[in-house]
C-alpha cells in the first residue's frame, strides 16, 4: 500500500452521522465484522463507524478482514487510535473466524477491478463466490442478525440504450460467461438469499453503481477519477472515446449513508440500487471537472461521434431507495469534484498545493 492517507474531512463524517444518527443506536455495545474493509468502500465505512462510535458513545467494536493488516495500519493509522477498530488477517475465501458473536456483518470484498477482470477472471470469480460462501459460513457461526451484501449494478448486464435509468425491476438477462464479475455478484445475491432463509438472519442487498470521493483510485477505469487526475496534473482532460456514454456518480459520503441505512433498516431480501440518477455524458462529466477546478483546462476527445450509434449507458433508477428508505443524494456533482480534488491536494483557490 501507499504512504499514509489523510483522514476524511470532519464535515463529511459529521454530515454522514447527521443523516443516520437514529439508526446507530442499534450498534450500541454491539460488534460488526466487515470484509473488504480496506478498499474504497471500506475506508468510508470504517471512518464513518469510528466517528459515530466516538460521537454517540456507542461502545461498539468493528473487526475488518485484511490480507495485509500491517500495511493497512500504516496507510490509515488514525483509524486505530481509539481501540474500537481491529484488523483480522486472512483471505476472504478461507479466513479463520474471529472469536465471539457479531450482530452485524458487511460483505464488501472484491472491488470492480477492470485489470483483474481482463487478466485473472478465474481469480475474480473465485474471490467473489468462494468469499461469499465463507462469509455466509461465518454469519451462521457467529449468529449474526443482519448481513449487508454490496452487490453491483453489473448484475443487470449491458444497459439497453432505450432505458435511461435502470430500475431494480429490470429482468436480469441470461448468464454471460464473458463477465465473471457480473455473474459472481448474481451468484452472491442468490447465495445470501438462500443462507438467510436457512439460518434465519436478515440480508440487505446493495446494488452499487459508480462513485466518486476521497480514496477513489485516480488511475483506474473510473472516468471521473481520471479527469480529476488530469486536472491535478494541469491538464488536458483526456477522453479515450467519443464522450457520448452516460454515467452518474454518487458521492462517497452519500454512499456511506446509504450503506449504513440499508444495513440497519432495509427490508430483508430486497435489492436496492445504490448510486446517483444524475445522468451525464462522459464529455459533460469532463466539463464539470474542468469547470469545478480550473475553467482554463483543455479537454481532448480521442474519437469523433459516430452518427446514429447507440448510447452506452450505466445509470440507475433509485426511486425504490427514496420511497422505501427516504434516501437522497445530498452532495451535487460540482461539490463532489471539489471535495475529492481537495482531499488529493487541490486547494480551494483551484491551484495544486505542495
Amino acid at each position: 500500500m501507499s504512504a499514509a492517507a489523510q483522514p476524511l474531512d470532519e464535515r463529511d463524517l459529521r454530515e454522514a452521522l447527521q443523516a443516520t444518527e437514529p439508526l446507530w443506536h442499534a450498534m450500541r455495545g454491539e460488534r460488526i465484522f466487515i470484509t473488504g474493509g480496506t478498499g474504497f468502500f471500506g475506508a468510508w465505512l470504517l471512518e464513518s463507524f469510528a466517528y459515530a462510535n466516538r460521537e454517540l458513545n456507542l461502545h461498539a467494536e468493528l473487526v475488518a478482514l485484511s490480507r495485509r493488516p500491517d500495511a493497512f495500519r500504516a496507510k490509515m493509522p488514525h483509524l486505530f487510535a481509539d481501540g474500537a477498530l481491529h484488523l483480522h488477517q486472512g483471505d476472504v475465501r478461507d479466513f479463520t473466524f474471529p472469536d465471539g458473536e457479531f450482530r452485524f456483518v458487511i460483505h464488501a470484498a472484491t472491488e470492480a477491478s477492470a485489470k483483474q477482470l481482463a487478466e485473472q477472471p478465474a481469480e475474480m470469480l473465485s474471490t467473489i463466490v468462494a468469499g461469499t460462501e465463507r462469509t455466509l459460513q461465518f454469519v451462521a457461526h457467529c449468529r449474526a442478525k443482519r448481513l449487508l451484501l454490496t452487490s453491483s449494478g453489473a448484475v443487470y448486464g449491458r444497459q439497453p440504450a432505450s432505458i435511461t435509468h435502470l430500475p431494480e425491476t429490470y429482468v436480469l438477462p441470461a448468464a454471460d460467461a464473458s463477465n465473471v464479475y457480473a455473474e459472481g455478484k448474481r451468484a452472491s445475491e442468490q447465495l445470501c438469499m438462500a443462507a438467510a432463509a436457512q439460518h434465519g438472519f436478515d440480508v440487505a442487498i446493495a446494488r452499487c453503481w459508480a462513485f466518486c470521493g476521497p480514496h477513489l483510485p485516480l488511475n483506474s477505469h473510473f472516468a471521473i477519477g481520471n479527469f480529476i487526475r488530469d486536472a491535478l496534473r494541469g491538464g488536458p482532460l483526456q477522453i479515450a472515446g467519443d464522450g457520448t456514454p452516460t454515467r452518474s456518480y454518487q458521492y462517497a459520503g452519500d454512499l456511506a449513508v446509504w450503506l449504513w441505512t440499508l444495513l440497519f433498516a432495509a427490508p430483508s431480501g430486497i435489492a436496492y440500487n445504490v448510486g446517483s440518477d444524475d445522468s451525464l455524458s462522459i464529455l459533460q462529466i469532463a466539463e464539470a471537472v474542468r469547470d469545478a477546478l480550473e475553467p482554463s483546462l483543455m479537454i481532448e476527445v480521442a474519437k469523433p461521434v459516430e452518427p446514429g450509434a447507440a448510447i452506452s449507458r450505466y445509470v440507475p433508477a433509485v426511486l425504490r431507495a427514496t420511497h422505501d428508505l427516504g434516501l437522497t443524494n445530498r452532495v451535487e456533482l460540482a461539490e463532489v469534484i471539489r471535495r475529492t480534488a481537495a482531499w488529493y491536494g487541490w486547494t480551494e483557490a483551484g491551484e495544486r498545493s505542495g
